[in-house]
């Protein structure tokens, strides 16, 4: 298929990453199944399960990008995700084990297939806007979420009309659908492609690299210091954003309660600040500091956005007992943590080259697993003895490391960079 306008591209990307964003939505079918005798551990574990699966199957799917093409990618992705759910909905029911095989397993791998296609394929089209391009595609996936939450809650009512089988019924064929349409727009520009009035960076005379002019394969990539450098600081980052989801009601409750707000009041506070401060300023981040971070460069945009994080992440625990202040905090944690799903695909890419980010960046986002493993944990241990605010803490002084860590990494040397397919 020939692509005449590549903004066509964009709305492919923005369909596939809207329903690959369900596993974010897992917590609207929570209530329902505690109903039918699921304990929290039960429910928690289809969504740990999925995440697993995501992550692993993504790194699968990204050296299968460049043997089938991130078209018949994208239609793989869309057939496994919406059976996954379809036959959660005919056969699964409230059935635990058939949850965790059919939502974990097989809808986990289904958005791991797909997750790197609309990125990979964005960055070929948008080599000039590789930021903002990267950030339209994952904030799909940010707000998703929110779409799924609500259509089966709050707007549509689809649980409360239709039940829970049913909901994941249509869900399944509705993912699949949209996948597939927006696979049609899957697909790489012609060699040598490049905008019009856009010209590609050139290496150096003297051996070194500018960003985006290299093409590591992940081979190559796993043995540079940059890798473990740009993985560090995002296990840091993802790890500090994941523990204040896990704990931005509970602890801010906690701390407005001590204030002197009932527990009604608390939790009405506490809830505002996840679902729609939080979660706007998580979907607003993704686009905004990917856009910026074509102007500032990568980089320095993670620099600012790690240590920003790292300031705010400390102060919270002072923010959080009063209402406006725990608005802003949450707000401004939520806007860079958004901002790791649109500057990391896109520093990889200027350090190993965008050719292959397909390949290299599912090893990147592993990161991801290990600071959502982390992140949370450490915030739990820490508030059953009671410190959350060393929790916080803990978390701020590693998104500072990060920010000192991401000052070090320069575009990966010239001289390594051997095409070996």
């Amino acid at each position: 298929m020939k692509i005449n306008n590549r903004w066509l591209v964009v709305v492919g990307a923005i369909l596939i990453q809207l329903c690959l964003g369900a596993i974010y939505a897992w917590s609207v079918f929570t209530p329902a199944l505690k109903d039918a005798g699921w304990t929290k551990v039960d429910t928690q574990v289809v969504f740990s399960v999925g995440l697993a699966f995501f992550a692993i199957v993504m790194v699968w799917a990204g050296k299968k990008l460049g043997v089938w093409g991130p078209r018949k990618l994208a239609t793989i992705s869309a057939i496994v995700l919406g059976l996954g759910y379809t036959l959660a909905g005919l056969f699964g029911g409230t059935n635990f084990w058939a949850l965790v095989i059919l939502i974990g397993v097989i809808g986990g791998a289904g958005i791991g297939i797909g997750y790197v296609v609309p990125i990979a394929v964005g960055m070929r089209w948008f080599p000039d806007k590789k930021g903002m391009i990267t950030g339209l595609a994952v904030a799909g996936f940010g707000f998703g979420a929110m779409l799924w939450v609500k259509l089966a809650g709050a707007w549509g009512h689809l649980i409360s009309n239709v039940g829970l089988s049913n909901t994941f019924t249509i869900y399944g064929i509705a993912f699949a659908a949209l996948v597939l349409i927006g696979g049609i727009w899957m697909v790489f520009p012609p060699e040598g492609y490049k905008p019009e009035g856009w010209e590609p960076p050139k290496a150096n005379d003297d051996g070194s690299a500018v960003a985006g002019s290299v093409d590591y394969h992940s081979s190559d990539m796993l043995s540079t210091p940059q890798f473990f450098m740009i993985f560090l600081t995002f296990v840091f980052s993802a790890g500090a954003g994941l523990m204040s989801i896990g704990l931005m009601k509970l602890y801010p409750m906690e701390a407005l309660q001590g204030a002197g707000y009932s527990m009604a009041e608390a939790s009405a506070i506490a809830g505002t600040a996840m679902a729609v401060f939080f979660s706007l300023a998580n979907g607003f981040g993704r686009i905004i500091w990917g856009t910026l971070s074509d102007k500032l460069g990568r980089k320095q945009s993670i620099i600012i956005m790690t240590a920003t994080q790292g300031v705010i992440v400390i102060l919270f625990t002072s923010m959080a007992s009063t209402p406006a202040l725990l608005y802003l905090g949450a707000t401004l944690i939520g806007f860079n943590f958004g901002g790791n799903f649109a500057l990391f695909p896109t520093i990889t890419a200027d350090t190993f080259g965008a050719k292959n980010i397909g390949e290299n960046y599912p090893f990147v986002f592993l990161a991801y697993g290990v600071g959502g493993i982390f992140g949370p944990i450490l915030g739990g241990r820490l508030g059953d003895i009671g410190n959350f605010p060393l929790a916080f803490t803990i978390c701020g002084v590693a998104c500072l490391v990060g920010a000192i860590l991401i000052a070090t990494v320069k575009p990966a040397k010239n001289n390594k960079t051997i095409d070996k397919k």
